[in-house]
């Protein structure tokens, strides 16, 4: 680990690929609703982060890989710490929609 790492921003699009290519994973998008609307990456699932609790009913298998995003990698920054602290273990923050350049819905 360098003294700049952390500077480093995750990457959007890699992320997604990651989730793509990761047999059983969530994607998880912890912005509020009205910002999902706005747009949001397909097969995501909307979980706000002040509401990240209720994740608890939606995966149950605790080790089953969270992909975690928001709209500038901040919030997803604190959703994983928050995940970690729930006891999921095999998440990942790939960082703010603001970034992706792939297919969003709405």
């Amino acid at each position: 680990m360098g003294i700049l790492d952390f500077l480093r921003v995750p990457n959007m699009d890699q992320g997604v690929v990651e989730y793509k290519n990761t047999e059983g994973a969530v994607l998880l998008d912890v912005r509020t609703p009205q910002e999902y609307k706005e747009g949001y990456v397909p097969s995501s699932k909307n979980v706000p982060l002040q509401s990240l609790g209720q994740l608890e009913r939606i995966v149950t298998d605790k080790k089953k890989p969270l992909f975690v995003y928001c709209y500038s990698g901040s919030r997803s920054s604190q959703a994983v710490r928050m995940l970690g602290k729930m006891g999921y273990s095999n998440v990942k923050n790939i960082g703010g929609i603001a970034s992706y350049t792939g297919k969003v819905e709405r």
